[in-house]
């Protein structure tokens, strides 16, 4: 039997008008409405700094409402104790034993050791897909024009410090935009006419508008909480006398060879400016999700909050004192929980399920194929990381066979976790290495008890898992 089926003139027009948007204007294909994605990443912010996780002198408003809005682990990891490194996992997939910035390495006068031109970066993976790409804040994977340059390594457009020793500053001199210095004039001298967190919050917000039509990556690595401590005095205003006894920090201050170029500027109250740049940060982060709102971009938009290590003791910052790190034990430049267990949130409004909190075991070599799996690109054999997707959508979770760190200052350390055991070693450049030390993470967060002697043959288990590690061709990135 033949069947006519007859479509009105007003039908075809909405089909051809549905069709002819969803094609790509160069290839004919169709066009795929891959989400936004904003990733957000405070600098040594503790994994208790924030209210909804427990955090209880101070509030965090706006970082618990996207908590609440989305998924909150208790057990996610950063890429390493340090910044740069802990970059380099997160824009490469792989962990600090196999990516290519395993330290803090300085180049004069400004920068660092740059990651190769050989890698493909999360930013280039998510140019493959048409993405507009920019980061704003601070980089810290390669000095201006090298290789490592963000924008070789995948970005459309960066504003902020390309280096991570001037982003100890707050009032510097000048900022990146793109390949161009921006030199701030009301900072000149001892001057302190511009906060830098607020031009580079502002050029965040700008981004997002412009590419509010296609899909965007953007990568919002803040330089708060940092030290120095340093906040404008409309937000000192509102701490000053609440947290005592005060601590008075001596630092750099005009006449000292590093002011501004990296050294801590002084504070005389700095518990009070810790919490306003906390503050600061909070309200960043609020008006980053209004602005996604208001342009009625959220459902489309996935935003993932975190930090890059554990709470820092430098320029005046007092963990001690706000229990930056609850029950964890050590801080920045630790393998102990405290230095790299941090606090993650994602958020994408009906597809991950909002007030939800995970357990998952996970870490920022995830982020990579994470990503990978969300935009529907093949990853290489060759990274460390797990899509945690699965998690995110509330599905089944393939998990890690082991999480490894090593770090190359004071004196060398290297950890490894395998489910609920951790192997942690210091001093391994000594000519006598430090000791073994086991901990069962599930009935001793806070690694007060080495079994190490109990159980030698899980130690020597654990221990092999420390040479999976391959050589660096920086030999101070070696043991």
């Amino acid at each position: 039997m033949n069947v006519t089926i007859r479509f009105s003139p007003t039908l075809i027009l909405l089909l051809w008008v549905f069709c002819s948007g969803c094609q790509s204007s160069q290839t004919g294909a169709i066009k795929v409405d891959y989400p936004n994605i904003i990733f957000i990443l405070a600098d040594d912010l503790g994994y208790s700094d924030l209210s909804c996780y427990g955090q209880s002198k101070f509030q965090t408003p706006n970082i618990d409402a996207l908590a609440r809005a989305g998924m909150r682990f208790t057990q996610h990891y950063s890429g390493s104790t340090v910044c740069a490194p802990s970059r380099s996992v997160l824009m490469t997939g792989l962990h600090s034993g196999n990516t290519s910035i395993r330290g803090n390495k300085e180049v004069q006068p400004e920068g660092q050791h740059p990651l190769e031109s050989s890698v493909v970066t999360l930013a280039e993976l998510l140019k493959e897909r048409g993405y507009a790409t920019g980061a704003f804040g601070k980089w810290g994977l390669g000095f201006p024009g090298s290789q490592g340059d963000p924008l070789k390594q995948g970005f459309d457009e960066f504003f902020g410090y390309n280096c991570q020793r001037i982003g100890h500053n707050y009032y510097p001199y000048s900022l990146w935009q793109n390949d161009q210095v921006v030199v701030l004039e009301e900072n000149a001298g001892d001057q302190e006419g511009l906060y830098a967190p607020e031009l580079i919050h502002k050029r965040t917000l700008e981004f997002i508008e412009t590419n509010k039509s296609e899909p965007f990556f953007a990568f919002v690595p803040s330089i708060i909480p940092h030290a120095e401590l340093k906040a404008p005095d409309r937000y000192m205003e509102k701490y000053r006398g609440k947290f005592e006894p005060e601590l008075e920090y001596d630092g750099c201050d005009p006449g000292c060879e590093s002011y501004k170029i990296g050294g801590y500027g002084s504070q005389k109250e700095s518990h009070a400016a810790f919490v306003a740049m906390i503050d600061i940060l909070d309200e960043q982060v609020g008006e980053i999700v209004s602005k996604v709102n208001d342009l009625g971009i959220a459902d489309n938009t996935i935003i993932i909050f975190t930090s890059d290590n554990g709470p820092h003791r430098e320029g005046g910052a007092d963990p001690d004192y706000f229990d930056s790190n609850a029950e964890l034990r050590g801080y920045k430049r630790d393998l102990y929980e405290g230095g790299i267990r941090v606090p993650f949130i994602a958020v994408w409004p009906d597809r991950i399920e909002a007030s939800t909190t995970s357990d998952h075991i996970s870490a920022f070599w995830d982020i990579y194929p994470t990503v990978a799996e969300l935009v529907d690109l093949p990853v290489s054999n060759q990274i460390d990381g797990i899509s945690l997707l699965p998690t995110l959508l509330g599905n089944e979770q393939q998990t890690h066979e082991y999480l490894y760190w090593e770090f190359h200052e004071r004196g060398g350390r290297r950890a490894v976790r395998q489910g609920n055991w951790k192997l942690v070693q210091y001093d391994v450049k000594a000519e006598n290495p430090g000791p073994m030390e086991l901990y069962d993470l599930s009935t001793d967060l806070s690694e007060q008890y080495d079994r190490s002697d109990e159980m030698p043959e899980l130690v020597e288990e654990l221990r092999a898992l420390f040479d999976r590690r391959t050589i660096s061709p920086v030999e101070a990135w070696n043991f």
